[in-house]
């Protein structure tokens, strides 16, 4: 093979090769974005959620401690879904 062909067959290669979408991009990085805010929010939500006892007459105990994480990060998840803090479209701005 001499070196016309194997450029030629070098850019044919190079021009299939397809790169992501501008739209591709921006819908990945609202995704991301949208993820972020809801750990943010969780994280604030869980340092509110730390006070509060788990014991009493009324209490949920150890299966409270246990699953309040996964509470809080449902609550977080509402929380973004229904806009959220502003977060997301602040850094999908960025």
């Amino acid at each position: 093979m001499d070196a016309i062909s194997q450029t030629a067959m070098l850019a044919t290669g190079a021009a299939s090769i397809k790169t992501p979408s501008a739209t591709t991009n921006a819908a990945a990085a609202s995704k991301s974005a949208k993820e972020f805010e809801s750990v943010f929010i969780s994280q604030f939500l869980g340092s509110m959620f730390q006070g509060i006892p788990t014991d009493g007459p009324f209490g949920g105990g150890q299966g409270e401690e246990m699953f309040r994480s996964l509470m809080v990060n449902e609550y977080a998840k509402s929380v973004e879904n229904r806009g959220g803090f502003g977060l997301a479209s602040a850094v999908t701005r960025q």
